[in-house]
């Protein structure tokens, strides 16, 4: 039986820890059947023999650089039925110049609100708010969520700017509070897939530090949209 080739490209912002981030991940997909070939930069996604025989990309590169030539490398396999996963920043805060990438993605990282001016210190804290990742009704059928009930967590609050291709299986509202500018209550996509081409993309939000990644219900969407997003029979 032929191994699944996965692919974990990281780098970009240190903030979001890329190595030992992906690092925690390695092991599922090893233990899953997986050869996995680590690289730290995009430069891989320009290869296309590499890319065309690549089931998997998981992706941890937070805003960063991406030229032309790789990411047409990386649209091209996705097309063809590579997978495309990843989290927080990592896929939805990446190359943000580049509207091709976004198009490919079908989100993009907005902003995180914050706390009350007067509670700030300066430092990453004062973008984590108690939040709830609600599970949609199409969410609880889907093989990535299903089962999973809706879920806490006290960390960043991605406010995503998306379209409507893709399809959501969570979301988190964000209130209106008054030191902020919005008038009401804003609803983003949380977790999403994407079909693009034959390829399958799969974004999860959260996940800004080791803590939220080890969070059962973090760790499972991710694991689970591993496995969902690799290249299917169909796509061979």
């Amino acid at each position: 039986m032929t191994r699944k080739k996965a692919l974990v490209v990281r780098g970009g912002w240190e903030g979001h820890d890329p190595v030992r981030a992906a690092e925690l991940f390695l092991p599922f997909l090893r233990s899953h059947g997986y050869a996995v070939r680590i690289e730290e930069s995009t430069e891989v996604y320009a290869d296309a023999a590499e890319m065309a025989g690549t089931d998997l990309v998981v992706q941890c590169v937070t805003m960063s650089q991406i030229s032309a030539e790789q990411l047409a490398g990386l649209g091209a396999a996705v097309v063809a039925g590579t997978g495309f996963t990843g989290w927080h920043g990592g896929i939805a805060d990446s190359f943000r110049a580049s509207s091709d990438y976004l198009h490919l993605v079908g989100g993009q990282f907005a902003t995180h609100p914050g706390k009350e001016p007067c509670e700030r210190r300066g430092v990453q804290e004062d973008n984590y708010l108690p939040h709830v990742v609600t599970i949609t009704e199409l969410g609880r059928d889907h093989p990535v969520t299903a089962g999973i009930e809706d879920f806490e967590l006290h960390t960043e609050q991605y406010w995503v700017l998306h379209d409507d291709l893709i399809d959501v299986l969570a979301t988190t509202t964000h209130p209106c509070r008054p030191w902020q500018p919005w008038q009401r209550p804003v609803t983003s996509p949380a977790i999403w897939t994407r079909q693009w081409g034959a390829g399958r993309v799969l974004v999860t939000t959260p996940g800004h530090s080791l803590d939220v990644l080890e969070d059962p219900n973090v760790r499972t969407v991710i694991e689970r949209g591993m496995l969902w997003a690799t290249r299917t029979a169909s796509a061979s």
